[in-house]
């Protein structure tokens, strides 16, 4: 296997797969007008950590140092390999591979859920994989079965792609799914990539993607028997609000900020966009006027305190321009 290390080793280059990836995300990003932030902040990552460009290579620990291990997890309570592991990879096509499934989960689920609730989910996910791996690798010692993964080294976003896997096909609409030409039942799509990919590549963690279904199937429980907010979310949105202040002061201070909307009779992400209630515009939570039609936010509650065609102006305003 490929690793880290040497004292010349000063990053590495692309033998290009990684160019592979950028076309992907390039073809993604002119199709859809953009890529969600956090699915493209996390490819990004995974990218840089494998790359290690410049003095990245000096800052960032060794694959040697962060591979998943349970016997050292456990030894040494190493929460560093626990958690960073999942963000590196072995070689190019391990990487490419990886996220190209991400960039493809990542636009449906983000979209269709916003980018602070994926944010969260991703995070639960990756702790409850890692978790699951780990609880099976000791499970294993009961049965004196512990040699081939008790002391097994992986490292990888695999275990998070199988739980998002298992997420994306529990959606209403997904009734099949094709597993490598093989169209299935989307219930049983992970199931059958988890086999297929041990019988096309037996090197690969059969522990850490078998922990990402799992862990896909606990959150999905969790979530169904919790209905109230998800404090994970909560508190991601609060940070967000946190660091995004300073923007929010400069805008104020340079005057009305232009941004991207919508128009549509859909429920609006009330963590980024607000909804006029006169044109029904969808702005940016950024702005403190509409978009189309200038209304301020927050002053109007009732669309009858405007008249008839007052409204019809405003509402005809979004079309014109």
């Amino acid at each position: 296997m490929d690793g880290y290390g040497g004292a010349g080793w000063r990053g590495r280059v692309s033998r290009g797969m990684v160019p592979l990836l950028a076309f992907h995300v390039a073809n993604e990003y002119f199709r859809l007008g953009h890529i969600p932030p956090v699915t493209s902040g996390l490819i990004l990552t995974n990218t840089l950590l494998f790359l290690r460009p410049g003095p990245l290579h000096r800052l960032l620990p060794s694959i040697n140092r962060v591979w998943f291990n349970p016997h050292l997890i456990f030894k040494n309570r190493d929460l560093r390999r626990f958690f960073l592991s999942a963000f590196y990879h072995v070689n190019e096509p391990h990487l490419v591979y990886n996220m190209i499934s991400l960039l493809w989960k990542g636009i449906q689920l983000e979209t269709s859920m916003g980018s602070v609730e994926f944010a969260s989910m991703v995070t639960s996910l990756l702790a409850l994989s890692q978790g699951a791996t780990l609880i099976l690798a000791k499970s294993l010692l009961l049965f004196d079965y512990d040699a081939p993964y008790y002391n097994q080294f992986s490292v990888g976003f695999s275990g998070v792609l199988f739980a998002l896997k298992v997420v994306l096909n529990s959606r209403p609409d997904a009734d099949y799914s094709v597993v490598h030409g093989l169209v299935i039942p989307s219930k049983y799509a992970a199931w059958a990539e988890l086999v297929l990919i041990q019988l096309f590549v037996p090197d690969a963690s059969f522990l850490g993607h078998l922990g990402g279904i799992l862990a896909g199937i606990l959150y999905l429980r969790l979530r169904r028997s919790f209905s109230g907010p998800n404090p994970l979310a909560i508190l991601l949105r609060g940070f967000v609000k946190a660091l995004s202040w300073p923007l929010r002061f400069l805008r104020s201070s340079r005057g009305r900020l232009s941004g991207r909307g919508r128009v549509g009779h859909g429920l609006a992400d009330a963590g980024s966009v607000w909804r006029c209630p006169l044109c029904t515009f969808d702005n940016s939570e950024w702005l403190d006027a509409c978009e189309m039609c200038s209304t301020a936010r927050g002053t109007i509650n009732n669309q009858h305190q405007f008249s008839v065609d007052e409204v019809r102006q405003r509402r005809l305003q979004r079309f014109v321009r």
